[in-house]
Parts: C-alpha cells; sequence; structure tokens
C-alpha cells in the first residue's frame, strides 16, 4: 500500500482554560506533550498559561520541546499569556487564533476542554468533511470524558446529518501514547469523501 503518511513536525492542542474536576486530565495532557515532546515533534495552542493550556505548555517546555502559542488580544490578560514560550504570537481576533494554528500545525488533539475545545474541535474536523485540510484530528477522550458528545455524533450519523464515512474523520481514543501514534501513521485519505450530493442539498 502506497505510503501517504506526511511529515508531523508540529501538531496543535485544544484542550481548556480550566483543570477539570479529575486528576487523570492533567496527567493526559502531562504525558502528550511530553511524548510529542521526546519525538522532536513541536506544540501549538492557545497561549495561555492557565489550566490544561498551561500544563501542556509547561510538560512540553521542561521536556526541551518547541511551543508556540497564539493568542488574541482580548485574551491577554483573561488567559494570561505563557511568558515563557518558543513563540508567541498575538492576533487580533478568535478567528485569526483559529486560522493561524491551524496553518502552523501538521495535526491535531483535542483533550477534554468546554465552549472553546469544542468551537475548535468541531471547526477544524469540518475543514476536514469539506476538504480544506487532509491532517490528522485525534480525540484523547481522558476518562471518557467525551461520552455523550460521541453519542450526540453517533446520532447524527443514524439521523442521516452526518455521513457514516465522515466518521472516521475524527480518531478517538483515551491513551495519550495511542493517541500520538495515530498522529504519526494516520493516511491521508487519497480522495476526500463527497460532503453533499445533489439529493442532500
Amino acid at each position: 500500500m502506497e505510503d501517504r503518511r506526511v511529515p508531523l513536525e508540529r501538531v496543535c492542542v485544544f484542550c481548556g482554560s480550566r483543570l477539570g474536576n479529575r486528576p487523570v486530565y492533567r496527567l493526559h495532557a502531562q504525558r502528550l506533550a511530553r511524548l510529542l515532546a521526546e519525538r522532536g515533534i513541536g506544540i501549538v495552542y492557545g497561549g495561555g498559561s492557565i489550566g490544561l493550556m498551561g500544563v501542556v505548555a509547561d510538560a512540553a517546555l521542561e521536556a526541551g520541546g518547541e511551543v508556540i502559542g497564539v493568542i488574541p488580544e482580548v485574551l491577554m490578560a483573561r488567559e494570561f499569556a505563557h511568558p515563557n514560550l518558543t513563540r508567541l504570537h498575538i492576533v487580533r481576533t478568535m478567528h485569526e487564533r483559529k486560522a493561524l494554528m491551524s496553518d502552523l500545525a501538521d495535526g491535531f488533539v483535542a483533550l477534554p476542554g468546554g465552549f472553546g475545545t469544542l468551537d475548535e474541535l468541531f471547526e477544524i474536523v469540518t475543514w476536514a468533511q469539506l476538504g480544506i485540510h487532509t491532517k490528522p484530528v485525534v480525540l484523547l477522550n481522558s476518562s471518557d470524558y467525551y461520552r455523550h458528545l460521541l453519542a450526540s455524533v453517533r446520532h447524527a450519523i443514524d439521523e442521516g446529518f452526518i455521513a457514516p464515512e465522515h466518521a472516521g474523520l475524527l480518531i478517538v481514543t483515551d491513551d495519550p501514547e495511542e493517541a500520538v501514534e495515530a498522529l504519526l501513521t494516520y493516511q491521508p485519505p487519497i480522495a476526500v469523501p463527497r460532503w453533499m450530493g445533489r439529493e442532500e442539498r
């Protein structure tokens, strides 16, 4: 089989600006960041120093990894921009933030998080569905955090709003090691599955 893997130089990590209620969220964030740093893979993230965002940045930096933050001006104070990053991009809007994070990354991982994480995750999966990119998108389902979300996705498939073949655009695992392996071994599709046919408009 033809090997269509692309070099994985940087991974964009979506995650919460809070720590959550379970220690496993922090542990998985630390483990993922260290694994990426140990493999020489840089991290792109939202630029904050609090919550899981700060955990990811600190763990990767401590392991000698590259960490690039992208933060809009309005969140500089609220999310406490991390002072020790490899590079920090300050942008004007949330839209610019997400676009730049996508441009800088060769793959994506979503850790537990709230509205912002869900927004980033679904936008990047939608871009994959539309063929805007063919990069891997991994959901790290720590402690089954995303079980209800995944049930909603399955329901949308059952009800005909998501094509069954598009379910594979989101790679799900509950293990940081498996998440990194999925990123490294991802094979982009030869052709993007048809998103919408005439009868579906």
